[in-house]
């Protein structure tokens, strides 16, 4: 059964915390917090998991390149031991506007990831890491007590979801729509978490949406507020297959039983998890995905 998590984005603690609770109150599966320009996501969801219980909390996602494999290791343990394994993992290479524009370093190698993993999984599993690459070492062990933390991978490239299927619990995606999760997406991860002996991967699969009986200003809203993921070449990628103009073109955007139809669609293409972006109306839109 397709699970119901919901995104949660503020400035400041304790509006991050308070959506995190509203959410779990909602019934909500899980909460998802993305690391981009505001207060630190890791942070936020250490204290989350102390005041927020039963809730499973997760980043979508963290961008590699800033920390070590070693630092996010401890991060994601110290988060899983306060929440009592509570804690996903989500991870993302980010983008080269981001990476080597912004912070000067190097973007854009498979390389990166699968040297990234070789050291993050076995932390994140309580064993010692002993690797060596050319991008990334890590040779230490971590002595804190605390549940294995799964890790999901911002993947959509076919090199990085047959990565995410080989060796880690799945992928997390963004402004990907509906035949594109159904058709490429999830089969592609499947085969290559099938090839490797794993378990059936996750698919988390993060989409705008708007309950209201106002489409139009929603859909203009989504526009703009969305536009720069449309810019950027890995979604646009995804939206291309889709034969999406933009973001707003794969929002959710309509009456109750509009939404709640055109969500249900995701469990029969195969995602394991659709998680609500509210944007417009977003009580409503809560209240009424909440029903599902």
């Amino acid at each position: 059964m397709m699970q119901l998590g919901m995104f949660a984005q503020e400035n400041t603690v304790d509006a991050l915390v308070g959506r995190i609770r509203d959410a779990h109150e909602r019934g909500f599966a899980r909460a998802w917090v993305p690391q981009i320009f505001a207060v630190d996501a890791l942070t936020v969801l250490a204290i989350a998991g102390r005041e927020v219980p039963g809730i499973g909390l997760g980043t979508a996602v963290v961008p590699t390149y800033p920390r070590h494999p070693m630092a996010l290791a401890t991060q994601a343990r110290t988060i899983s031991q306060v929440s009592d394994g509570r804690f996903t993992l989500g991870i993302g290479l980010s983008h080269r506007v981001v990476i080597e524009n912004m912070l000067g370093m190097k973007w854009g190698e498979v390389r990166h990831l699968r040297e990234y993993l070789s050291i993050l999984l076995p932390l994140l599993a309580d064993e010692p890491a002993d690797f060596a690459g050319e991008t990334l070492t890590g040779r230490l062990a971590l002595t804190i007590p605390a549940k294995p933390v799964p890790v999901v991978v911002a993947a959509l490239g076919p090199k990085m979801l047959d990565l995410a299927g080989r060796l880690t619990a799945g992928t997390t995606t963004w402004v990907t729509g509906l035949d594109t999760l159904r058709d490429y997406v999830v089969p592609t991860i499947r085969a290559a978490a099938e090839a490797a002996g794993r378990p059936e991967p996750q698919v988390v699969a993060a989409l705008p949406v708007a309950v209201t009986d106002d489409a139009d200003t929603a859909r203009k809203i989504a526009a703009k507020a969305f536009a720069v993921y449309g810019q950027l070449p890995s979604y646009r990628s995804m939206l291309d297959r889709e034969g999406a103009g933009g973001p707003a073109d794969v929002a959710i955007i309509g009456d109750e039983s509009t939404v709640r139809a055109r969500i249900a669609a995701f469990a029969d293409a195969g995602v394991t998890e659709f998680v609500v972006v509210p944007f417009f109306e977003r009580e409503r839109t809560l209240d009424a995905v909440a029903t599902l």
